[in-house]
């Protein structure tokens, strides 16, 4: 397998059960700086949709996949999903993204 270009970049969608959404924020606070200080996190920081509360997204950039797997390895990652069961109303949804090149315009429009 060839090396990535760039850093592997995804939005992590976790959804609380009904009546778990303050338990599932402080689970997920709790990962932020132990995962903010792995090798090879470049980003790690926690959303909740406005307009759904209880619907949260981890942005997440790692150098690669490498440092994605050892993050799920992870004693505090693990703990987590230890909870999944009583937190998630649905399983987590890694979504990849790619980042599009945005070139400046050369002159005058």
């Amino acid at each position: 397998m060839s090396p990535q270009p760039h850093p592997l970049v995804a939005l992590a969608r976790v959804r609380a059960k009904p009546t778990r959404r303050e338990a599932l924020q402080e689970a997920l606070s709790a990962l932020v700086e132990p995962s903010r200080a792995e090798p090879g996190c470049f980003d790690y920081t926690l959303f909740e949709l406005l307009e759904e509360p209880g619907t949260f997204y981890v942005r997440e950039t790692w150098a690669d996949q490498e440092a994605l797997d050892l993050h799920m390895a992870m004693p505090h990652f693990l703990a987590f999903s230890a909870r999944f069961a009583d937190l998630l109303a649905e399983p987590i949804r890694l979504i990849p993204l790619r980042e599009v090149t945005v070139t400046a315009p050369t002159g005058p429009a």
